[in-house]
């Protein structure tokens, strides 16, 4: 009989430039703990905190900056299995299920990596729709075309 898997309940942000609607960049940024994982900023929901809290949680504490508008939300949790080589060394979970939130850093918003006591980025980029999903970590391609794909069908983008 195989145990039934946990998750970790989690808000990842799709992070617009400022520039939008202008021109249309997503944020990503490099891990400083996984060699050349890039992905959009995410985190744990903490006890008693709604997903929307924990959004603005993440951002300040992995980007410096919660300085931002709320353009949409994703209507369903998505989850997902951590690849094998990594399961158990972060999380006692076998994967996370997600909250993801299309927003549009304002025009005054400044981005501090060195914000928290462990960055969690080293650097990011702004990149193009075309270019996100060759410069993402490739177990969050799918997931991230999905939420995207949901966004932009919406006009949200």
């Amino acid at each position: 009989m195989q145990k039934k898997k946990s998750y970790r309940p989690n808000v990842a942000a799709v992070i617009l430039s400022s520039k939008y609607p202008d021109k249309c960049e997503f944020f990503v940024a490099h891990r400083s703990d996984i060699k050349n994982a890039w992905q959009f900023p995410q985190g744990g929901i903490d006890e008693g905190e709604t997903p929307r809290e924990a959004l603005k949680r993440e951002l300040l504490e992995e980007i410096g900056c919660d300085n931002v508008e709320v353009l949409g939300e994703f209507p369903e949790w998505i989850t997902y299995d951590f690849p094998k080589r990594s399961r158990g060394k972060t999380y006692p979970f076998d994967g996370q299920t997600q909250k993801y939130f299309l927003v549009r850093l304002k025009e005054s918003a400044t981005i501090n990596l060195q914000a928290y006591d462990i960055p969690e980025f080293e650097e990011y980029e702004f990149v193009e729709y075309e270019q996100l999903f060759k410069k993402v970590t490739y177990f969050k391609r799918k997931v991230y075309r999905r939420v995207i794909d949901y966004f932009i069908e919406e006009g949200l983008i």
